[in-house]
């Protein structure tokens, strides 16, 4: 009997051992097939293109506070309902509500010629027939008295106030095709220029989006400002800040025949039509979805991507491919793990473009929520793949993002170079919304696709540059890193790094500079 019990004892132990040393294997097989259910099904029933048209194209720009605004809120939390999570928009303020009409710039004289130009967002409304006056160019100026005696002479006028570029060829072309030389002599002039230009604008007093407010003081009955990207056709299209007259913006190639038109002393004539209408004031939202966690529903995943837009396009690239990247992830994850241990909570955020609004204001008024994030996953920079992560100054977060990045499938894995510990955000996109409450953040960071001078914040932010492609293996990344997180045992550390000493020898301090701005008015 002894013998035999001890024979028993020891087989269990034996037993024991073995199962402890296959757990792992095991867990590491599970996360194998759940990776590739997860491929497999972005794969073949990827609904990417319905989103992007359905956001895109039909609803459109999306503004805060316009009317396409609150559409594509309503769309989101129509679309996440559909999918099984619970959807809400959720109030944090108001903003002034203004809605985009038709443009309608016309050289009238010397000639007639249909220019190529938009109102900016809350710019105020023309009359019905718009504003006809004579166009004058600012010039340089070399002192601040030599500016104010500048302003007296624009009563009446339409004033161009952007510089007006060398060249509207690109840098890449001229080094391609100008000779060594030629080239040189243009970046010379270029950047002479520009510095001109620069210290001109120093005595002003303001920037090229705070000067319209003097301008209007002044006299003047319109503005025209051409913020060129320095690639044909491209403008940025941002806010007008004056209160009275009507800010366009218009194409550099348009914006150049006018501007030599002053040089030479033949006070060109425009009108402009801007029929956009004032709404007063409406609520400010963020779309938020969730789906409970089956055993930590009170821990949180959070995919992160802001809605609104700026409307001089449609905000394709900045930011519609965030938000259906994250919407496809939260498709594919209904679909192939129904069982989340934590609770994934989508955050399509408003207002980000003034400033991180709708995130802040989400992280303020919920700590209950925020004490126990396990991660922010945030897509907010383009339609190109994922390529880079950071660790926003987290001094754990290699141990976590390491090990999750390894089951990311192979051709995606070795593309994605990652920097640890980091640096934590000051702004830039809504995870530093989170970052600055100490609560691990990060941005997905993608190739570039020309997003900086092509499509971010500009006229050609449309439903055409979006590469379907890499969005879809974004979505496949962001699933299977919320589907790993999910899974982790336990919350992960929120250790921050010890910041470096500045140039003055002062100690670095954690970044808390982002607080959400609540109304337009404040």
């Amino acid at each position: 009997m002894k013998i035999d019990s001890m024979k028993h004892r020891g087989m269990k132990s034996l037993a024991l051992a073995l199962l402890l040393l296959s757990a792992p294997t095991i867990f590491a097989q599970n996360k194998d097939a759940m990776v590739s259910s997860i491929v497999q099904e972005a794969n073949a029933n990827s609904q990417l293109e319905k989103y992007a048209f359905e956001l895109i194209d039909m609803i459109g720009p999306r503004l805060v506070g316009s009317p396409q605004m609150q559409q594509a809120h309503d769309w989101v939390v129509k679309n996440y309902n559909a999918l099984g999570a619970q959807a809400r928009n959720e109030p944090y303020g108001e903003w002034r509500s203004w809605e985009r009409g038709t443009s309608q710039v016309t050289m009238t004289y010397p000639r007639i010629k249909s220019l190529e130009g938009t109102q900016l967002a809350f710019s105020p409304m023309t009359k019905e027939k718009g504003i006809e006056a004579e166009v004058v160019a600012m010039p340089l100026f070399s002192s601040q008295s030599d500016f104010q005696s500048w302003l007296k002479t624009i009563k009446g006028k339409i004033v161009l106030i952007g510089m007006n570029p060398l060249s509207g060829r690109s840098d890449a072309n001229w080094k391609e095709s100008a000779s060594p030389k030629g080239y040189e002599k243009y970046q010379t002039l270029k950047s002479d220029q520009l510095k001109k230009w620069e210290g001109s604008m120093s005595y002003t007093g303001s920037t090229r989006r705070t000067l319209p407010l003097a301008l209007e003081n002044a006299g003047a009955v319109g503005v025209i400002d051409s913020y060129w990207t320095e690639l044909p056709g491209i403008t940025r299209i941002f806010d007008a800040k004056s209160k009275q007259i009507p800010v366009f913006n218009v194409g550099l190639e348009d914006y150049g025949l006018l501007y030599r038109m002053t040089e030479h002393g033949v006070k060109p004539r425009v009108s402009l039509q801007g029929n956009s209408k004032e709404r007063g004031t409406s609520k400010t939202y963020n779309s938020i979805a969730e789906i409970k966690g089956k055993e930590k529903p009170d821990e949180y995943v959070v995919l992160s991507a802001h809605l609104d837009s700026w409307d001089g396009a449609s905000g394709a690239t900045d930011n519609a491919t965030g938000v259906i990247t994250m919407m496809e992830a939260v498709r594919i994850l209904r679909k192939v793990y129904p069982e989340n241990k934590r609770t994934i909570l989508v955050g399509n955020w408003g207002s980000e473009e003034q400033g991180l609004n709708g995130s802040s204001a989400f992280v303020e008024d919920h700590p209950e929520i925020a004490k126990n994030i396990q991660v922010v996953w945030n897509q907010d920079n383009g339609t190109g793949r994922i390529v880079r992560i950071g660790g926003s100054g987290f001094e754990k977060s290699y141990e976590y993002i390491s090990r999750w990045v390894q089951y990311l499938p192979e051709e995606f894995r070795n593309e994605i170079q990652t920097s640890f510990p980091g640096m934590p955000g000051t702004g830039g996109s809504d995870h530093s919304s989170f970052v600055q409450k100490g609560i691990p953040a990060f941005g997905l960071s993608s190739t570039s696709w020309d997003y900086g001078k092509v499509t971010w914040h500009t006229n050609r932010d449309t439903y055409d540059k979006i590469v379907f492609d890499e969005v879809k293996q974004n979505a496949i990344i962001v699933a299977i890193l919320t589907y790993l997180a999910c899974e982790e045992p336990t919350l992960v550390s929120r250790e921050k790094i010890i910041l470096p000493i500045d140039k003055d020898g002062k100690q670095t301090v954690w970044p808390t500079n982002l607080q959400s701005k609540r109304t337009s008015g404040n």
